[in-house]
């Protein structure tokens, strides 16, 4: 990282990069999205083979049904927006791109040879109506491994390399493992995913972020905001 990045307030730099490519960042991100979302919910209608349901571990029974934890759930959404908004050069989102769609071809890939589903639980939903409407949307399949993590997971990890970067203090990187960490525990307290599916994504996502990642890191161009664009 050059002198001037380390004379840089981190928030500038970050700002610096999320003005790089907005274009490219607004379309591309919403276009991974719903391609993602159009395999998913085929794949999740329409299992190739049969289901097998998912078994519940002594972490399942500790962890009780929350519903407040409705709002980090659906959080990951947001939280996956924040690494190529941070990115400045299109190579860099070129490559976070596919690193993303690969995690994601992996778990679809698992989901489409082996179907799995989330054990029904024994809670009268009719009283959680938030809870409820996700669960029509998306039904309790597709859970091994919890793409929900994985997702989660590989954007912490990232969102961390660039934070340091940038130079960005402890406590916007402890936010960062607060919100990742959450986002973890709601797929279990709302009970869309098992302990078991959790577990899976973790990997997956510590797996895809650190495969991705090593080359940028190694080259030291991640979160420099004065590289030029390619």
């Amino acid at each position: 990282m050059s002198e001037n990045n380390q004379q840089t307030p981190w928030y500038r730099q970050a700002a610096a990069a999320i003005s790089r490519h907005v274009v490219l960042k607004s379309i591309g991100t919403p276009l991974l999205i719903g391609l993602f979302f159009g395999a998913y919910f085929y794949l999740l209608k329409q299992p190739a083979y049969p289901t097998t349901v998912m078994p519940i571990t002594l972490l399942d029974r500790l962890i009780g049904f929350q519903p407040l934890a409705l709002p980090l759930y659906l959080s990951l959404w947001v939280y996956v927006s924040l690494p190529p908004a941070l990115l400045a050069t299109r190579r860099e989102l070129y490559g976070y791109g596919m690193a993303m769609a690969g995690t994601c071809l992996a778990a679809l890939i698992v989901f489409y040879f082996w179907p799995t589903a989330v054990p029904a639980a024994d809670i009268d939903w009719a009283r959680y109506p938030d809870v409820a409407f996700l669960k029509s949307m998306d039904a309790s399949g597709n859970a091994f491994p919890s793409l929900h993590v994985a997702t989660a997971v590989f954007t912490g990890i990232w969102l961390h390399h660039l934070l340091r970067r940038f130079g960005a203090p402890p406590w916007i990187l402890i936010f960062n493992w607060a919100w990742c960490i959450g986002i973890v525990y709601s797929a279990l307290a709302t009970r869309q995913h098992v302990a078991v599916d959790v577990l899976a994504g973790l990997v997956l996502g510590v797996l895809a972020a650190t495969l991705s990642l090593r080359p940028r890191v190694d080259a030291g161009v991640i979160g420099n905001v004065h590289h030029p664009s390619i």
